[in-house]
């Protein structure tokens, strides 16, 4: 089918509202929407949840406020008829019901047109077994798994690929009944909770402690391929993507590393034959080049959405356009106008995303984080250092904190065992543990998180203690004539450190309560008494911004980012 025949298309959302699904997905459903308008093809969509961009009125031409469930879809399918179907960019609910269509002949019986990624590419990423023989054809290396359909498959299988291991629950969205299994009475708990989920379980061999890094995948149906962006995690894997601090681009990985994961993701898309967007999945062995690939999600994904607005590369509305059968040269770039959206953007900024959690309101819930996903939402903070940009994600995700030091304390009984067993509150375990005397080599040990991140965390809390031996500045600040402070401010010892913290992410209020302002004043005069200070210096931020999404959404200020450096 031609894109000159495409006059309606479905599209299936995001489902509804629940941890694991929906809220992440809206953004890749409205960009898909905008893709279909803009090519003037009528969309209809199919969503039950009313609290999203994409089901505003005039996003897409038809809404049907419905479950994303195939009896439901196949009757808006015979009133619409519609000559096409989206299926990635509605998360996994979208991709389970637009596979089952496909097998029930549903679509086939009506005439609609898969866009995009073909089902069978969607089928050969989903089924395990299908997924490891398809990766060995072109020999791509793959986690040692075994399918099993029930709880006696699975203690043969543990046995044979030896604990640990860890249990996915195929077509399970925010790893539902996934975890690690240490022994035999873990893995029967674990395998009864995955079968509620799936009729497929997966017992893989742990790697537990390896590097987690993704990558985003964009091919047209001319086998052109691009990157746009790869992450890293800050935590080893054993900790869901969604639980996890995500650094975009990778921070720690070599250019050897990077090319060598970055030529398989290429190498993997092409095989699969995906048509738009994928993410590719990979664990890393922190002491060798040795990888595996962990999955390869066939539709826009958490991460797809994060990567679209870190580097300014609309993703969703991208891939839209492919599975309408365009190619990357045929693009244009939303900025110039001119030059296609073939090219693979180049980052000079450190973007972190940070998960949320809202587990105080839910009673008796474990506080531990593990393979399935507890978090409700995340945010994402930009800077031009990556310790810059963790400390403005720690002062947004909404617990009341300042950034990665200077909060109120935090009462943590064991340090060491919460370093060793991760909970939402890990990354002030680090901190408090860094500020007691915990060396960079001793926090390694009991989390396996990579040296390269616990030495940047380290050099914030190094720049607080620096800031705290300074503390006589709120005492000469009231007796010193306005002329000689500031003299003293400029001076070599200072200066510098003032320059420092701004540059790594400190706040007024941080560097107010690190020497002492708190302790004579209220908390915002204390702040803007830093901020007097550090105008006396000329120590001013500068505005920059991602340059796509900053051009095509002027009035969307989020795409703009302050830093000092």
């Amino acid at each position: 089918m031609e894109k000159k025949e495409i006059k309606k298309v479905l599209l299936l959302g995001s489902g509804a509202l629940k941890i694991g699904q929906a809220g992440e997905f809206d953004y890749s459903g409205a960009q898909a929407l905008k893709a279909l308008k803009e090519e003037g093809i009528h969309s209809v969509l199919i969503n039950p949840n009313i609290a999203t961009v994409q089901t505003s009125k005039g996003v897409a031409d038809t809404v049907y406020f419905q479950p994303v469930k195939a009896e439901f879809v196949e009757r808006v399918i015979e009133k619409e008829r519609p000559d096409g179907i989206l299926l990635s960019f509605g998360g996994q609910t979208a991709l389970n019901c637009g596979v089952e269509l496909y097998e029930k002949g549903v679509l086939e019986k009506y005439g609609v047109k898969v866009l995009g990624t073909p089902v069978q590419a969607i089928i050969d990423t989903e089924d395990r077994d299908l997924f490891v023989q398809r990766l060995d054809e072109i020999g791509v290396k793959t986690i040692r798994s075994e399918a099993c359909s029930t709880v006696g498959e699975v203690q043969k299988a543990a046995h044979e690929l030896g604990f640990p291991v860890i249990l996915r629950a195929a077509y399970a969205l925010g790893g539902l009944g996934s975890g690690f299994c240490d022994n035999e009475e873990e893995l029967l708990a674990r395998a009864e909770e995955a079968f509620s989920f799936s009729p497929q379980v997966l017992v893989e061999k742990s790697l537990k402690g390896w590097k987690e890094v993704e990558y985003e995948v964009v091919r047209d149906r001319y086998d052109n391929c691009i990157t746009v962006c790869n992450m890293e995690n800050l935590d080893p894997l054993g900790i869901h993507t969604g639980e996890s601090i995500v650094v975009a681009p990778s921070q720690t990985l070599s250019n050897s590393e990077y090319h060598k994961l970055r030529a398989l993701a290429i190498k993997i898309i092409r095989h699969i034959g995906i048509v738009g967007e994928c993410n590719v999945q990979y664990a890393l062995d922190p002491n060798s080049e040795d990888y595996r690939v962990i999955e390869v999600n066939a539709r826009l994904s958490r991460s797809s959405a994060l990567a679209s607005k870190a580097t300014g590369y609309p993703l969703a509305f991208v891939a839209a356009k492919l599975g309408l059968g365009y190619g990357l040269f045929d693009l244009k770039n939303s900025v110039t106008k001119t030059t296609s959206a073939f090219f693979e953007p180049a980052l000079d900024y450190v973007v972190v995303k940070i998960p949320r959690w809202d587990l105080t309101k839910f009673q008796g819930v474990k506080r531990q984080l593990g393979s399935s996903m507890k978090s409700v939402g995340e945010v994402m903070a930009i800077g031009r250092t990556f310790e810059e940009a963790l400390q403005k994600g720690l002062r947004m995700i909404g617990q009341g904190m300042h950034g990665f030091v200077e909060n109120h304390e935090i009462q943590i009984p064991n340090i060491e065992k919460s370093l060793h067993e991760p909970t939402d509150l890990r990354i002030f375990v680090v901190s408090k543990a860094l500020k007691i005397g915990y060396s960079v080599e001793q926090i390694h040990q009991l989390t396996m998180i990579d040296r390269w991140f616990l030495q940047k965390l380290k050099h914030i809390v190094d720049i607080d203690q620096q800031l705290k031996e300074y503390t006589y500045l709120s005492e000469i600040s009231e007796f010193m004539e306005p002329s000689e402070f500031k003299e003293y401010l400029q001076s070599p010892e200072v200066a510098p450190l003032l320059h420092a913290a701004k540059v790594y992410g400190f706040s007024d209020f941080q560097i107010a309560r690190a020497v002492g302002l708190e302790n004579q004043m209220k908390m915002e005069k204390a702040g803007l008494t830093i901020r007097k200070w550090r105008k006396m210096l000329g120590l001013v931020p500068t505005v920059n911004q991602i340059d796509t999404l900053a051009a095509e959404y002027p009035a969307q200020t989020n795409y703009l980012y302050l830093s000092y450096l």
